[in-house]
């Protein structure tokens, strides 16, 4: 049969989908998330976020971090 070809995320989707978590994290004094989208957020924000090049997935992944232990502590 013919060849399915290989998906390929779009790395601006990717990028602003990330931004705009990051961006609701930073706009956010405490935890803007109920346990549910905390959970989804912890396992699709790595995930996503490898499918940019090493250095940059590594950024996010560090900014989300950041943000996340910020809000855990508030």
């Amino acid at each position: 049969g013919p060849a399915v070809p290989q998906w390929q995320p779009d790395p601006d989707k990717v990028r602003r989908r990330l931004e705009r978590i990051l961006a609701e994290a930073r706009g956010a004094e405490t935890m803007p998330w109920d346990w549910s989208k905390q959970s989804l957020y912890q396992t699709i924000f790595p995930q996503m976020a490898r499918l940019l090049d090493a250095d940059e997935a590594a950024q996010y992944c560090f900014r989300f971090e950041r943000e996340w232990k910020r809000l855990k502590a508030a």
